[in-house]
């Protein structure tokens, strides 16, 4: 599955809008470090590892700013704590 990543600047999120839904990571950016806040996913668009997928561009999108992630929301820490090879992207 492959979609696009939206960077919502105005709300603070970074977004997948997959039919008529949206899933969405908040985030708080502290000079440079990008508080991952709340990972949304739509009941309709469950199951499916869209979380995952939707974690993966954001972190790769805040890479490429030159940014760090903290992750400051449930599922993002045990994404963190799951994979250790990808801790240079956090802060």
């Amino acid at each position: 599955m492959s979609n696009t990543l939206i960077h919502n600047a105005d709300e603070c999120k970074y977004e997948y809008h997959i039919d008529g839904h949206v899933a969405y990571i908040t985030y708080d950016d502290q000079n440079g470090n990008m508080h991952l806040t709340h990972t949304i996913v739509p009941e309709a668009l469950a199951g499916k590892g869209l979380a995952r997928t939707l974690l993966e561009d954001v972190l790769q999108e805040i890479k490429k700013e030159n940014k760090k992630a903290v992750a400051k929301c449930s599922y993002i820490v045990k994404y963190q704590e799951k994979h250790p090879e990808v801790s240079n992207l956090f802060a």
